[in-house]
């Protein structure tokens, strides 16, 4: 057996997902779709949360199925609690419980700080920071021991030296999900549940195109 026969072995032991049931939000398009079908690879079956773009959505849905997996897609503005309450609803109806859940949802505008209106601070904030808020606040009511929470912050949530300029609301809702994590690992732990953030760098997506091309 050579090194990579190995590698890959001993990878397929530690990523089996086989039998667990994942949720990834903002998952139509960008990094959410990529873990969506990270996770389907992996064995998981997944459901594709999405906020407008349905045609995206049920494409990652196809994608996932050929993996032979079972996936499904629902349409949910994750800052609005009832619309979440109903996602996580149709998640238990059609998957009976969740393993894992992925809060990937997340918007975020460029402008100084003298042009952020509070209309736009608001939604950036509900969003990013409240949205996986009302997220795991109806997870763990159909997650069992062993679940896995993961929450998308980013490089620039701030204690870490980059800051990128014209994006205090966005870094400000990123730097929240940093600290609100940190706080539920203690409530969650005891519970057999596994809360944790991932601050990504700057990665080429829909959502980072302006920033990019302003670099």
């Amino acid at each position: 057996m050579n090194l990579d026969s190995i590698i890959n072995f001993y990878l397929n032991i530690m990523f089996n997902l086989k039998g667990k049931k994942a949720l990834v939000t903002g998952a139509s398009r960008g990094i959410g779709s990529g873990i969506a079908l990270a996770l389907a690879k992996a064995g998981a079956s997944v459901a594709v949360n999405y906020h407008s773009k349905a045609q995206e959505a049920e494409a990652v849905v196809f994608e996932v199925k050929k993996l032979g997996v079972d996936s499904f897609s629902v349409q949910t503005d994750v800052s609005n609690k009832e619309q979440v309450v109903k996602m996580f609803e149709e998640v238990k109806n059609k998957f009976g419980q969740l393993n894992i859940l992925v809060n990937n949802a997340g918007i975020v505008y460029m402008n100084p700080i003298d042009k952020i209106t509070e209309e736009e601070w608001d939604k950036v904030l509900n969003i990013n920071l409240k949205g996986q808020f009302f997220c795991v606040q109806e997870a763990i009511k159909i997650m069992p021991a062993g679940g896995k929470i993961i929450n998308i912050s980013s490089i620039a949530s701030g204690g870490v030296g980059v800051g990128f300029g014209n994006i205090a609301h966005y870094a400000a809702s990123k730097g929240g999900v940093i600290a609100m994590v940190e706080d539920l690992a203690i409530e969650l732990g005891p519970k057999g549940i596994n809360i944790n953030a991932i601050g990504p760098g700057m990665i080429e997506t829909d959502m980072t195109t302006g920033i990019l091309a302003d670099e």
